[in-house]
């Protein structure tokens, strides 16, 4: 549905988007997450064709957004991140307006305004100004005019930006209601809202794709080690004792449990071993009973926060070797400057001195 190649964008020296390639199925719902200024909103301004990449390219549905433009933008139905709204018009005016823009057939302009403001629950504030109307039925507007045209793809740039806890859930709603008919591609960077509707996540970072895949995807990539959560009853150096005879255990921590006369243990297994049995059996047999035991996943926002902070470090590191690399120029070519003046000094000693002997022998 959407073949995103190898596209990089700059501004200036400031890389926005850099070697940028996924694909988009149909019939999915998928999230476009990452810190502000990691380079979502640039994505999607040049697969919309609002702006042209530095290199690479889009294809939406087949058609490349550069060289069939008409073809590819009929497929997309766009919101931005600020709705493009008239606010001296009426609801049903400014749709209105959007359909003859999309060259929907005049004689069907009326129902099929009328078929979205139902899906966009706007039938109460049709009548009224866009000005007047709260940041929820703003947004469903924008919505409401990227769904002008029956598009098979929308992308829709912070769809929940601004709303309250409800009008977010009525958005989430909506979102997936819309998704039995149109592939969606959404960005945020609220990883509660990208986790609770999307099939599929993308983690952008500086400019480059840092993961992709299911939530669940995600969290298996990246649970290199299993953990465990123990709560027992014993002490705490009786239990040290347990775990350290224990080899596939890598670290642990011991902390008081809430319990009278419990600890928490927390610890790391390497390769995902699973060493439950034999942690319970070695327990039972040192006379500590558990009162709880649960494994340690990482949530969807570890794994977004160790994503991006590992992009954000080899960035810093490509920089320092640049850096580096350009302090190493300057000292050669101050070395090489160095060793000229000094060449010069050389060859004006040496003309003075040839002055001198013909003055010394003119003298004579």
């Amino acid at each position: 549905m959407i073949q995103v190649e190898h596209i990089s964008k700059r501004y200036g020296d400031h890389v926005a988007v850099e070697d940028l390639s996924f694909t988009v199925e149909k019939g999915q719902i998928y999230g476009f997450l990452g810190p502000n200024g990691a380079g979502k909103s640039t994505t999607m301004n040049i697969m919309t064709g609002y702006i042209a990449a530095g290199s690479g390219s889009v294809r939406i549905n087949g058609f490349d957004i550069l060289t069939e433009p008409e073809k590819a933008k009929k497929c997309i139905g766009y919101l931005p991140e600020i709705p493009p709204l008239y606010t001296d018009m009426t609801v049903y005016e400014y749709l209105m307006f959007v359909a003859e823009l999309k060259k929907v057939p005049k004689k069907e302009r009326v129902s099929h305004v009328e078929e979205i403001i139902g899906r966009t629950q706007l039938e109460e504030v049709e009548g009224r100004l866009i000005r007047n109307l709260s940041k929820g039925f703003k947004q469903r507007t924008g919505l409401a005019q990227a769904l002008i045209g029956y598009p098979e793809v929308l992308i829709l740039d912070e769809p929940m930006v601004g709303l309250d806890p409800k009008q977010i859930l009525e958005m989430r709603d909506l979102i997936r209601e819309l998704s039995r008919e149109h592939t969606i591609l959404l960005s945020s960077h609220i990883l509660s809202e990208v986790s609770a509707v999307c099939d599929h996540i993308m983690i952008i970072s500086r400019g480059k794709l840092a993961a992709s895949g299911s939530p669940e995807q995600l969290q298996e990539m990246m649970q290199v080690k299993t953990g465990l959560e123990v709560v027992i009853l014993g002490e705490k150096a009786q239990a040290e004792g347990i775990l350290d005879s224990i080899g596939q255990i890598d670290s642990y921590t011991i902390e008081p449990g809430d319990e009278a006369g419990s600890i928490r243990v927390q610890l790391q297994v390497a390769d995902n071993a699973d060493i439950r049995r034999e942690l319970s059996v070695a327990l039972a047999g040192a006379g500590m009973p558990i009162l709880a035991m649960n494994r340690l996943e990482k949530s969807l926002e570890d794994i977004f926060l160790e994503l991006t902070e590992d992009a954000a470090q080899e960035d810093e590191e490509d920089d320092d070797e640049d850096n580096a690399d350009g302090d190493g120029e300057d000292e050669s070519s101050a070395m090489e400057e160095a060793e000229e003046a000094v060449e010069a000094v050389e060859e004006v000693t040496e003309i003075e001195e040839k002055e001198e002997a013909a003055d010394d022998e003119s003298n004579l």
